[in-house]
């Protein structure tokens, strides 16, 4: 009998080291974890603070007066007292500068303009690319590379001249084509990844299932493209809407001005920089990009579930 009870206890004892270790290593890399975990997300509020903090210096500054901006006394948050819209009735109703709401239309008209024409032709180039093998196709995606490599600066010049000389200079479809012209190769170069990534078979299956080729690319691929179309797109709105050195050479005319050239009409070398209506201004420009973005993110992920669900 005392060997029948006590053989088992034994062999508890002597397995119980073994048995502990997984149990032990396990408890180890669930803190490892959990560590890193909390490393991670420790660096990531630190990136969100300093990318969310110039943002919020922008606007709460532009609800500030004067006097406070230009004291040494820093001011976080705007108080009831010091609580004021002065410096967006100088942005938008001064006549020391540019009026308003001409760069408004012209920033909306020359960036739409950007918009339709670089997504049509970006997308039927890649459409070509991609679908199409023909004579030259290889030169023509390394001659988009070549393109996206030469910096807009380098060309100045050069395309001034060729507005000028199309009585184009001051003319939203005269500022249109260079930016076309700038955001094509990369829309062509986008959109060619994600036609890439449709297979041709779904095509090819749904003629066998009596589509035409039209209706089969309109009914099965396009939908798998949408969302490459709106994030190529959202890259040209920003393109167009930000840039601000060719617009500064073609559109010299204060009637022709866009949104970031009018900006600048708030430095003067011969008076003081009123820093609240630069940073309401900033504020007023920022604004039909946030509500571009946020349209166009609920349609981004429509066209994924559409797309997924159709495929």
């Amino acid at each position: 009998m005392s060997t029948i009870s006590t053989t088992p206890v034994a062999a508890v004892r002597h397995a119980s080291p073994s048995a502990a270790k997984p149990a032990v290593r396990k408890s180890r890399e669930t803190r490892r974890k959990k560590a890193a975990n909390i490393v991670y997300a420790i660096l990531a509020i630190v990136v969100f603070v300093g990318s969310a903090f110039p943002v919020y210096w922008m606007i709460n500054t532009s609800f500030l007066p004067a006097n406070l901006i230009r004291g040494s006394e820093l001011h976080y948050f705007p108080t009831p007292e010091t609580f004021t819209l002065r410096n967006y009735e100088s942005a938008i109703l001064s006549e020391d500068r540019a009026a308003f709401l001409p760069a408004l239309g012209n920033s909306l008209a020359v960036t739409l303009f950007t918009l339709l024409v670089a997504m049509l032709l970006g997308f039927l180039a890649s459409l070509a690319v991609t679908r199409f093998r023909f004579k030259g196709r290889r030169a023509f995606i390394l001659a988009i590379l070549v393109v996206q490599m030469i910096p807009g600066e380098a060309m100045m010049i050069s395309i001034f001249r060729i507005i000028d000389g199309w009585q184009l200079l001051n003319t939203i479809i005269g500022l249109g084509i260079v930016y076309v012209s700038g955001v094509l190769p990369f829309t062509i170069w986008t959109l060619r990844g994600f036609v890439n990534g449709v297979p041709a078979e779904l095509e090819e299956a749904a003629m066998i299932d009596g589509c035409s080729r039209g209706k089969a690319f309109w009914k099965i691929t396009f939908p798998l493209l949408a969302p490459g179309l709106v994030a190529t797109g959202v890259f040209a709105f920003i393109q167009a809407w930000n840039e601000f050195v060719m617009a500064l050479i073609i559109m010299s005319r204060p009637d022709s001005m866009t949104l970031p050239v009018w900006l600048r009409t708030f430095l003067q070398a011969t008076q003081a920089t009123n820093w609240g209506a630069v940073m309401a201004g900033a504020v007023l420009i920022a604004i039909p990009v946030v509500i571009f973005f946020l349209i166009v993110q609920g349609r981004m992920t429509g066209g994924l579930v559409s797309g997924a669900v159709k495929g």
